[in-house]
């Protein structure tokens, strides 16, 4: 058995959201050297030409505007093989846009797969680069929960606007979300009835085309090397680590929707090189 036939994309359509930098990019240059037909999402920012692999064709969307999101459902090709959602913005440091972190972040993933779903293919799947942000997703997840089981976009907006507390943390709160998404519609009629797959990716400390705004919002006065001290600080000193590369995230996510993980669905896999490891370990014995 070939590569190709292994991972099981060859002439088979996918879509990949945050196609033109970072662990998004390095996926779609995967997909398309494993013979598959690439769809891109482009955030409508000049950067569409940038691609330096193959695509079938470019797509334009930002995840934070719904009319954007409606126009992107109806234009996609049936019979998506697999959906690569790998889009996603920091927080600022003043968090001035924390509304925007919630929309795109994790809103625009809700909205766009109940109104996309229709195109992936039965026994298809649906991979979403989520965060180590996520982390103990648990503690919120009943505000998790009453944003994911909100009937319409505008409800959720609402919520937000009513739940300013809860959304503070910004990009942490959307990325708790995602997590409890995978894990709460993982056998939700219109996944399991199709059998289409449901996981997340929540990775690591990645350099990728956000690393300086990550830095800037961790920083209180938006200071990019100040914050990447902090980050690095937390994240890396204990253990003498690294940043990872954007293919150290993008590939495994390419695996994971493959055939070769045909069986596995509802799970949030950790790239982080243990960290998370180590939070519950702590955890459990402080």
């Amino acid at each position: 058995m070939d590569t190709q036939e292994l991972f099981g994309y060859s002439g088979k359509k996918v879509l990949v959201s945050g196609a033109f930098s970072g662990m998004g990019r390095a996926a779609a240059r995967l997909l398309s050297q494993l013979g598959a037909e690439v769809y891109v999402v482009c955030r409508r920012n000049g950067r569409h030409n940038a691609l330096d692999f193959p695509v079938k064709q470019v797509l334009y969307a930002d995840f934070g505007v719904k009319k954007d999101l409606d126009e992107l459902a109806e234009v996609l090709p049936d019979n998506i093989f697999a959906m690569f959602l790998c889009h996603g913005i920091a927080l600022n440091s003043d968090g001035s846009n924390t509304m925007e972190v919630q929309k795109v972040n994790f809103l625009g993933h809700k909205y766009f797969l109940e109104k996309a779903l229709s195109k992936i293919a039965d026994q298809g799947s649906v991979n979403i680069i989520s965060s180590t942000g996520g982390f103990d997703w648990q503690s919120n997840f009943h505000s998790c929960m009453e944003v994911i089981n909100t009937q319409t976009y505008e409800d959720a907006l609402a919520w937000y606007e009513n739940h300013p507390t809860e959304i503070a943390s910004g990009y942490v709160f959307s990325k708790q979300c995602l997590c409890a998404y995978v894990k709460a519609k993982v056998h939700a009629p219109e996944f399991i009835d199709r059998k289409i797959r449901l996981n997340a990716i929540n990775p690591g400390n990645t350099t990728t085309g956000l690393t300086d705004d990550f830095n800037r919002g961790t920083s209180p006065s938006g200071n990019a090397e100040e914050g990447k001290a902090v980050i690095e600080a937390l994240f890396l000193d204990s253990w003498n680590g690294y940043w990872a590369e954007p293919e150290d995230m993008g590939y495994p996510l390419v695996a994971i929707g493959s055939q070769i993980f045909s069986y596995m669905s509802g799970q949030i896999i950790y790239l982080d090189y243990g960290m998370s490891s180590v939070w519950e370990i702590d955890a459990l014995d402080p």
